[in-house]
């Protein structure tokens, strides 16, 4: 049985998983989920996902929600890109929780009100703020990537695949790689990993069908 991916080519939580699946061989598809259509709200996706968000990864009779949720049971079934250590393990945890609560949240919120809602409606006070939020983070990263060539270990892992999950689209929302000179070269790191595609090329499957 084919892995299924809901998923849509702007959403870098689903390319979180896009990229792990890819880089780890396995055999998956992608089911276009027309998020700017509504379609996350719909009853009939509502019974795929209660909480209504993608991406949602069906693989046999189980579907998981959740990018870290899906990161880690690919990393156990796999055997790429996990840990060796109850310490790592805890360490990739740690980072997978701040990605999602500090990271990857802020910078899908700023990203989406600043490009993809009508110009008229972009609250410039909110954005003002999550950009600050963003460059906090981005510090905290640069930081600690600055004497280390990946997030945990001394290999890639899921915390080094969630952590970049927004970071290469090319839609403005703050961050200028040049100003962060070691995520800069982290990103290059990960870009180099054997099979890498950049977001809109990996799921570019789960585009919508042309006119």
């Amino acid at each position: 049985m084919v892995t299924k991916l809901w998923c849509f080519g702007e959403s870098g939580n689903a390319y979180k998983v896009a990229l792990m699946l890819t880089l780890t061989g396995a055999e998956w598809e992608p089911v276009h989920l027309d998020f700017f259509a509504g379609a996350a709200r719909s009853p009939a996706f509502r019974e795929i996902n209660p909480m209504g968000e993608a991406p949602v990864l069906e693989i046999g009779t189980r579907r998981l929600t959740q990018s870290a949720v899906m990161l880690r049971h690919l990393a156990k079934s796999s055997g790429q890109f996990g840990w060796t250590s109850e310490e790592e393990e805890d360490e990739i945890l740690r980072w997978l929780f701040w990605d999602n609560h500090k990271l990857s949240t802020q910078v899908g919120t700023t990203r989406f009100l600043m490009n993809f809602l009508p110009a008229e409606k972009r609250p410039a006070e909110a954005i003002a703020f999550l950009q600050g939020r963003i460059k906090a983070a981005f510090a905290v990263l640069n930081d600690h990537l600055a004497s280390r060539d990946w997030v945990v270990a001394d290999r890639p892992t899921i915390a080094d695949l969630s952590l970049c999950g927004y970071l290469y689209y090319p839609e403005p929302f703050g961050f200028d790689r040049a100003d962060w000179p070691h995520i800069d070269r982290w990103l290059d790191r990960i870009a180099a990993l054997p099979g890498w595609q950049h977001p809109y090329s990996l799921m570019r499957r789960a585009f919508p069908p042309a006119a």
